[in-house]
């Protein structure tokens, strides 16, 4: 169970990391190109943050993906003087994909398409018993 603190820094993070990537991707002529933070959890002694990160259009995720990763030194030293007067330490941040927008639109195509599982419950996978 998260804290009131917990929330309360990841909703900062999480602000300040969508102005620092939106403004990143402008300024490296990504023009089109959405990125947008869907979650930021903080571990309980607030030292590492895991930040959900959702890019869409999806066709250069893992370019885009492994520029955030390479650069996360300087995101973090970026973060680090936007938030000097609300936080003592910034967490170490660690980025990950949050492909659930993708997850949702493939669900959607599946049941708009031909191949219906709710019509023919054969294209679903079989659940393990616990």
């Amino acid at each position: 169970m998260e804290t009131q603190r917990q929330k309360k820094i990841a909703g900062v993070i999480q602000e300040d990391i969508v102005d620092i990537l939106q403004r990143a991707a402008k300024d490296g002529g990504l023009q089109g190109t959405l990125i947008s933070v869907t979650k930021v959890k903080v571990t309980t002694d607030l030292s590492i943050a895991k930040v959900y990160i959702s890019i869409f259009p999806n066709k250069q995720v893992t370019e885009l993906m492994e520029g955030i990763k390479s650069n996360q030194p300087l995101i973090k030293h970026e973060l680090a003087q936007r938030t000097r007067n609300q936080l003592r330490r910034v967490p170490e941040l660690l980025f990950y994909l949050d492909d659930s927008i993708e997850y949702m639109d493939n669900i959607e195509k599946s049941l708009k398409g031909k191949d219906d599982p709710i019509q023919n419950r054969e294209l679903l996978e079989k659940r393990k018993k616990i």
